[in-house]
């Protein structure tokens, strides 16, 4: 069986999470959110994707994988509520 690194398996989040956040599109559905919500959702995710890319070049993997995988859950989230687009 082939075991990926800590840091491997981080410089894999980051490289996907970079992309999806480049690629982004904000759903509007004014009847529920409107997209400047939206907007401030995805920059926390932002921040939570510049903690994680911090960390990994200071080869603290753990704690990139952390951040990453709370910058993933808030893409996730607006996806699950239809107010983004992407694909992972």
């Amino acid at each position: 069986m082939n075991k990926i690194s800590i840091e491997e398996r981080a410089r894999r989040y980051l490289l996907k999470t970079e992309r999806v956040l480049k690629e982004i599109r904000v759903v509007e559905n004014p009847t529920l959110i409107d997209g400047s919500r939206v907007l401030r959702v995805i920059e926390e995710a932002n921040r939570y994707f510049e903690d994680a890319k911090y960390y990994f070049e200071r080869k603290e993997y753990e704690v990139s994988l952390v951040s990453i995988s709370y910058c993933e859950g808030l893409l996730d989230a607006l996806r699950m509520l239809k107010l983004a687009e992407f694909e992972w």
